[in-house]
């Protein structure tokens, strides 16, 4: 069995063996989770290489790119912004970014963005992969261009335009970018080791995402193909210094799973982790205010989305109090109000489905033996 370091509870022993034999078995190269409970680690474990070469050891403090995980630290942020009285999700976005109007956009609301259902999942004029890190250029593309299917109505995954949308409405009411906003007013707060936006002095601990192999458009949409396709985004880009400084805060977060949880676990515990509350329970149910509910126009397969989070449906069973998202390639969080449980599955292989990694999964489902065991 591959070896596997760091801490683990005797009655959460499961996932510890769940990572190992995915590790043993080549499933994954490098990985990281970690179980909270309580806010509380019971599960901090590591192993594996950081490099597909294989010289590297995957160690405590190692850290990847997240992909679409990413998304979940900015739901935060609009959470606190909410609480504190700075944000209303049912405001028109117009009401904070008076540009965003244009093209009969003036009544689409903030919830809007985080439900995916604004009908911006991809830009129309031209960008290349490079333009992502412009932040001027990105937000005001979106700002002045029509939507793709009318606000509303239904979702399509806002794949990497969600970052912008939802972090130019944090720049606009803070006057701060997101990614500093967020290292401010969460993750130290909260303690966690995560970067929207990476200093080159961190550069050193990164593990290269390790591309996977045969992804094809085949049978997506057209709107999926438009969203996906400009700019067309290799998954090897993280591997770009350019990427890692920029802020894409629907797609570039670096962090492992110890520092995923460490933010997340204010949302298992409705607001709160380890003594840092950074808003109320009341604002925390706000997620659970079901945003989309069908075939995604993006995805082309069923999704549940609430206040930016997904939520148990058909994709994701998960209890009724329980949300989750997911990156690109397989890194996945999920939290369980319930049971004030957060599982997080960070790795550097990824697997070429956008959707649907049954490693993440694996371990979920280990976790949960070990509650039930505990």
């Amino acid at each position: 069995m591959a070896e596997v370091s760091g801490h683990c509870d005797e009655r959460f022993e499961v996932v510890r063996d769940t990572l190992a034999s995915s590790l043993e078995r080549g499933d994954d190269v490098g990985a990281s989770v970690a179980v909270l409970v309580d806010g509380e680690p019971v599960v901090d474990l590591w192993g594996g290489f950081a490099d597909e070469a294989r010289t590297r050891p995957w160690v405590k403090d190692t850290i990847t790119n997240v992909w679409s995980t990413t998304k979940t630290m900015t739901f935060v942020c609009m959470l606190t912004l909410a609480d504190r009285g700075e944000l209303d999700f049912g405001a028109p976005v117009a009401r904070y970014w008076p540009e965003f109007a244009a093209a009969g956009k003036g009544a689409v609301e903030v919830r809007h963005l985080l439900g995916h259902t604004a009908g911006l999942s991809g830009w129309t004029e031209p960008l290349a992969v490079e333009d992502l890190a412009d932040w001027d250029r990105c937000t005001s593309m979106l700002a002045a261009q029509e939507p793709w299917w009318p606000p509303g109505t239904a979702s399509g995954y806002h794949a990497v335009t969600q970052g912008y949308l939802v972090g130019e409405v944090v720049r606009r009411i803070t006057g701060t970018s997101i990614g500093t906003w967020f290292a401010e007013e969460v993750a130290k707060p909260l303690g966690a080791d995560f970067w929207i936006g990476l200093p080159a002095s961190e550069d050193g601990r990164v593990s290269p995402v390790i591309p996977p192999e045969g992804m094809t458009g085949e049978g997506m949409s057209e709107i999926g193909r438009r969203t996906f396709s400009n700019p067309p985004l290799d998954p090897a880009v993280p591997h770009q210094a350019w990427w890692r400084r920029a802020e894409i805060p629907a797609a570039n977060g670096q962090g492992n799973a110890r520092s995923v949880a460490a933010v997340q676990s204010v949302v298992a515990g409705a607001g709160e982790a380890r003594g840092t509350r950074l808003f109320s329970a009341k604002t925390c149910e706000r997620i659970f205010e079901e945003q989309a509910n069908g075939t995604d126009l993006v995805l082309g397969v069923p999704m549940r989305f609430g206040m930016g989070y997904g939520l148990s449906g058909e994709m994701l069973p998960l209890g009724p109090r329980a949300c989750f998202w997911g990156g690109f390639g397989g890194s996945l969080i999920v939290m369980d109000l319930e049971t004030r449980v957060t599982v997080a599955y960070v790795m550097n292989r990824m697997e070429g489905n956008l959707v649907g990694d049954t490693r993440g999964a694996a371990l979920v489902l280990a976790a949960a033996q070990g509650v039930m065991g505990g």
